[in-house]
């Protein structure tokens, strides 16, 4: 059996106070109590905590290498009760949320989801927007936090990122495309298909980074921003499309099967994560919505 903390407490106040009568009646208990205390303490650990001197006790090198462990143990179980204690004294107040269009339906409806099961009392309202518009938003604090794609932040000195997930591009094929029989397709197998390019405002840089690793300029057949349409246009065969693996689905709106591959070489890949303000405090609301789309991730800070 390891010690208790009343022993810790008991141990502490001798220190301090250099005496186990002045102990016990801080701490309104019988000397002998004390006392028995001290002796079990020490003989759990295995030293000698204190030694008598001519005007009480004077702790010895074990004893003081403990007391800090000791100060240490006690500070904690006070930051727990008080953590605790406002927790359940708080309201339960509110939370609003930022969110682009692409993440709205794959990345938010699940962390939300759970986050309602878990927090029912919090006031949720959220905002779909483009991602600047967002950033403008968290930097004035009318938003709590966002969920949205985090790789090309343009306030990054005035927020705060944590990437939830990185999704690779793969291709979109119909049924029966003639790569779908390819052990390996590489970039220059598509120098000739039409692309169907996905419009959506955090997807425009991602997509210019698509393109520029194309040996020649890519042929674009359509451009939209919806990513049922991409669906729809490629399942018809209207062209391709290279699209983050997160938004993939195997079928059209029409019921029509699209293939997916991997693509070999440098793709960039994107990241779907949680911004909010640097240097503010985080109200409680927030750090909750935060544990709960961290608990189901591998979180990275940047």
């Amino acid at each position: 059996m390891s010690f208790t903390i009343k022993q810790v407490r008991y141990f502490v106040s001798v220190a301090e106070l250099g005496s186990v009568t002045r102990a016990a009646h801080e701490l309104s208990i019988s000397q002998s109590a004390v006392t028995e205390a001290i002796k079990e303490l020490e003989w759990r650990l295995g030293v000698k905590l204190f030694e008598r001197r001519r005007r009480g006790l004077e702790a010895t090198h074990h004893g003081h290498v403990f007391m800090r462990h000791a100060k240490a143990i006690l500070s904690e179980i006070s930051n727990a009760e008080s953590t605790l204690s406002e927790t359940a004294t708080e309201t339960p107040g509110t939370l609003n949320i930022g969110v682009t269009s692409l993440t709205a339906g794959y990345v938010l409806s699940d962390i939300l989801s759970r986050f309602k099961r878990a927090w029912p009392g919090i006031e949720v309202t959220a905002i779909e927007d483009n991602g600047e518009y967002l950033e403008h938003l968290l930097v004035g604090g009318e938003l709590d936090v966002a969920v949205m794609v985090v790789s090309n932040l343009r306030n990054s000195q005035a927020l705060h990122s944590e990437i939830l997930t990185v999704s690779p591009y793969r291709l979109w094929l119909p049924v029966g495309h003639r790569l779908c029989n390819f052990d390996s397709i590489e970039l220059e197998d598509l120098a000739e298909e039409r692309q169907i390019i996905l419009d959506v405002d955090e997807m425009q840089a991602q997509a210019l980074k698509l393109m520029s690793v194309f040996p020649n300029r890519p042929r674009i057949a359509f451009k939209t921003r919806s990513v049922e349409a991409v669906r729809s246009l490629v399942a018809s065969g209207a062209g391709v499309a290279l699209l983050p693996d997160l938004v993939y689905r195997p079928w059209s709106l029409d019921g029509d099967r699209i293939e997916s591959r991997d693509v070999s070489g440098s793709l960039p890949v994107v990241q779907f994560g949680l911004v909010w303000r640097r240097g503010a405090t985080v109200p409680r609301s927030t750090r909750a919505f935060l544990a709960v789309a961290q608990a189901q991730h591998t979180p990275r800070n940047r």
